[in-house]
């Protein structure tokens, strides 16, 4: 069996499945819902006029912006150019002229000019972070920023359930993020990046720093149930061959664990709730 090294830096889920694309869609909806709309309330919108999307995926947030706020001028990047033709696609469908998108990596220096944009915006890109590039993506951040803009950062931690299936599937991601030090978790028993998104703002010299915390009920019987459940229902099997390249789980474990996680969810006593931030700092004028 192959494995991944400790300190290689892999994608948790093979970005070229079609399936994620698929995935990511409905997942964008999802957190729209659970997050109350596309930007915290009570965050000032008035200024902006420029916003880049980083880690934009097919492009889901990007658009919905787009087509909220036509007087923006939207800008998505992601690695993955079968993600971003997708994109391109959708904004041609839906006729909007004012958002565009570009292969770039997020983990390099970006290929725009400093002070270029009003509102910087990383939604879920935990997949693809480390311990190292999460400070040097919020530098980034803050280049690109003009003075005064604002750094926006959503990200999730896995939820807790009654289902002790979840639990463990849920296990295995920390266990192997931790050990590929992705995360700031001191134990592998998380995520660990939602308590440090204010603290990262800090470290760049944001000022005004601010968070939104939200949840996502998945209970039986819940709004979000049904959603809820297929996200993880495709998110599983994508990160499967991760997990076990990791060696965190055998495939026979994780299979078993699956197939239990597909009865608990349908059970009229399923419990489930999950946790997200979003934070967010501006850049002193002057």
């Amino acid at each position: 069996m192959s494995s991944i090294g400790d300190s290689e830096n892999k994608y948790l889920i093979d970005i070229e499945e079609g399936a994620e694309t698929a995935r990511l869609l409905e997942q964008n909806l999802l957190y729209n819902r659970a997050q109350g709309g596309l930007f915290p309330q009570g965050l000032d919108l008035g200024p902006i006029q420029s916003i880049l999307d980083i880690g934009c995926g097919p492009g889901g947030w990007a658009l919905e912006v787009a087509y909220a706020y036509k007087h923006f001028g939207v800008v998505g990047i992601d690695i993955n150019a079968a993600m971003i033709r997708y994109a391109f696609a959708q904004a041609r469908t839906r006729k909007l002229q004012n958002v565009s998108f570009e292969v770039m990596d997020a983990t390099q220096t970006l290929d725009f000019p400093d002070n270029s944009f009003d509102l910087i915006n990383t939604r879920f890109v935990a997949s693809f972070m480390t311990r190292e590039t999460w400070p040097e993506l919020v530098r980034e951040c803050m280049r690109l920023l003009k003075p005064g803009g604002i750094i926006q950062m959503t990200e999730m931690e896995i939820g807790i359930s009654n289902s002790a299936a979840i639990e463990r599937l849920n296990s295995y991601i920390y266990q192997s993020m931790y050990k590929q030090k992705r995360n700031f978790s001191v134990d592998g028993r998380s995520i660990g990046i939602v308590n440090m998104l204010g603290k990262l703002l800090q470290q760049v010299g944001c000022i005004n720093i601010g968070t939104h915390a939200f949840t996502m009920d998945s209970s039986f019987g819940a709004e979000l149930h049904y959603s809820a459940i297929k996200d993880m229902e495709l998110l599983y099997p994508l990160i499967k061959p991760y997990l076990v390249r990791s060696d965190v789980v055998d495939e026979f474990t994780f299979d078993a664990d699956y197939a239990t996680m597909g009865t608990d969810v349908m059970r009229n006593d399923f419990v489930s709730i999950s946790f997200g931030l979003t934070a967010w700092g501006y850049k002193a004028t002057s």
